[in-house]
């Protein structure tokens, strides 16, 4: 999901705070402090390189990770969260599991607020001359009136949506585009104009607009001849059908605009959505630990997909990478002192979901979790380790990666990422660590109708699986704990020194109350 900002994965994560409500961060007196040692031991040091070692043969040997990309992508298929494809794809996941001998294979089931379908979207210009447009609905969008309708065509600015929706009565019986004019707002003028996007959508739907064109919030899609659609918030269904519209026609369609002409379209949008609760689940295998095994390591990425092609490189790379990762370790022989447990989440295009509700499942669990690695961008190679933020933990992370020159450099930083499913533990204090990726492809991959099997490189894919194994298992193993939860008050802290505060809490996402608020400074000579 990682790549893109606004529209699907895009809405990056429109969570509310509800959802934390019994899985918040995890707190001092349950999760004593334990982090890497100033001076950590290498792979080499720590006994830790012969598994090691054994890991990379074994995983750079086999192609069962391109194997089964190919089987999830060609006869699977899309796998949109709640539809019966994703239930099929949960059951192939677990039948996997248990095929290479993973222990306590499951599913754990959660529910999603409503189903969704998605029918056909069709366009046509009207004026000032007749042709065929190319759109695609974005997920969880409603319909137009049977047989669609037609309508001028309305510019909304993006830029300024409060001076738009003092003129939404006059949306009635147009198709809206959204549009970007004159300055961006920066900061927290952005974050807002992010939310009112939700209000311009429940808007025109009040006022009897036919549809709106702007999946990708007044940007152009990316690419040639490519929709991209994604979810447009949080579990949120809007009764509006929006569409995503490819670059040539809505640039034809501004340049209409520029001339002053009056541009008129049909457009014909047909979905279908549940009325109720749907149910969906996350896969979960475990290596149990042969010393601490109550002590874990989650492994990840997410099984769900959108469903304009067959959601390879979102995110079928990340559940073949996490399978691979599992049969290395097991094939190696070697047996962690620590539980890997592989989790492959459903629901986090809708708004990391399926990792929402497993902080939740287990919060009681949470403080011995050490780390959770998640690889969740496109189909390029590993260059990076994000570290979620818990620069104490760089130290041993450079350790490790440096003895594994003959995968190519591999940087390390505190990076925080909240666009996958590292976000959730990382709100709950584990070291969300993400995998990230040089995928320049990725962005025409994302969400779109080439999100397809061919597009990915073995050899890559492979690597990438191998790194994700190693990873895995070097923290599982070594002697001392990489790490333990921080405490609210150290999270709270970190988030609002990379300034990630404003914005989690514009998303109702910010579980720690004033805490992490600055201290305030009293002027000179002022009395306590």
């Amino acid at each position: 999901m990682r790549k893109m900002i606004f529209a699907s994965a895009a809405l990056v994560l429109l969570l509310s705070a509800s959802v934390w409500a019994g899985s918040g961060p995890v707190t001092p007196a349950n999760a004593p402090e334990v982090s890497a040692a100033a001076n950590p031991a290498s792979p080499a040091e720590d006994g830790t390189m012969p598994a090691l070692a054994a890991i990379a043969g074994h995983g750079m040997m086999t192609t069962e990770s391109y194997d089964d990309l190919r089987e999830l992508s060609d006869y699977i298929g899309a796998r949109l969260s709640g539809s019966p494809e994703a239930a099929k794809a949960v059951e192939w996941g677990m039948a996997k599991m248990k095929a290479m001998g993973l222990e306590n294979v499951h599913a754990e089931k959660w529910q999603l607020s409503r189903g969704w379908t998605r029918g056909y979207a069709t366009a046509e210009l009207t004026a000032p001359l007749h042709r065929r447009l190319i759109v695609d609905a974005m997920g969880w969008v409603g319909s137009t009136q049977s047989g669609g309708a037609e309508g001028e065509l309305v510019a909304v600015n993006m830029n300024d949506l409060d001076g738009e929706l003092k003129k939404a009565d006059s949306w009635a019986g147009k198709v809206l585009i959204i549009l970007r004019k004159g300055p961006t707002p920066q900061g927290p003028a952005a974050m807002a104009g992010f939310f009112k996007f939700g209000d311009v959508l429940k808007k025109a739907y009040a006022v009897h607009a036919i549809a709106v064109i702007g999946g990708q919030g007044g940007q152009p899609a990316i690419g040639m001849h490519l929709t991209h659609t994604g979810a447009l918030g949080f579990d949120m269904y809007y009764d509006i059908p929006v569409v995503s519209m490819v670059n040539e026609d809505q640039k034809q369609l501004e340049r209409y605009m520029d001339d002053g002409k009056t541009i008129r379209i049909k457009i014909d949008v047909q979905n279908k959505a549940t009325s109720g609760p749907v149910e969906s689940a996350n896969v979960v295998g475990e290596i149990r630990g042969t010393e601490h095994p109550e002590q874990v390591i989650v492994v990840g990425g997410h099984l769900d997909s959108w469903d304009l092609a067959s959601g390879t490189t979102d995110n079928g790379c990340g559940v073949s990478t996490t399978l691979g990762a599992a049969k290395a370790i097991k094939l190696s022989g070697f047996k962690p002192k620590r539980t890997i447990r592989f989790v492959l989440f459903t629901g986090e295009e809708q708004g990391l979901l399926g990792s929402i509700a497993y902080t939740k499942m287990h919060k009681d669990e949470l403080p011995n979790h050490v780390a959770a690695l998640i690889l969740d961008n496109g189909q390029g190679a590993v260059v990076k380790l994000n570290m979620g933020g818990r620069d104490d933990l760089i130290p041993a992370m450079k350790k490790f990666t440096e003895s594994l020159k003959a995968f190519g450099d591999l940087g390390v930083d505190d990076g925080v990422v909240f666009g996958t499913d590292t976000g959730p533990f990382t709100l709950a204090g584990v070291p969300g660590i993400n995998m990230d990726q040089d995928s320049p492809e990725y962005k025409y991959t994302h969400h779109s109708a080439v999100d397809t099997f061919d597009k990915v490189d073995p050899a890559i894919l492979i690597r990438d699986s191998t790194i994700m194994a190693m990873t895995a298992f070097w923290m599982a193993d070594r002697p001392e704990r990489l790490a333990s939860p921080w405490p609210a008050e150290k999270t709270a802290k970190m988030l609002t020194d990379k300034h990630n505060d404003v914005f989690l809490k514009a998303l109702g996402l910010w579980p720690f109350g004033d805490l992490g608020k600055p201290a305030e400074t009293k002027p000179e000579g002022a009395k306590n």
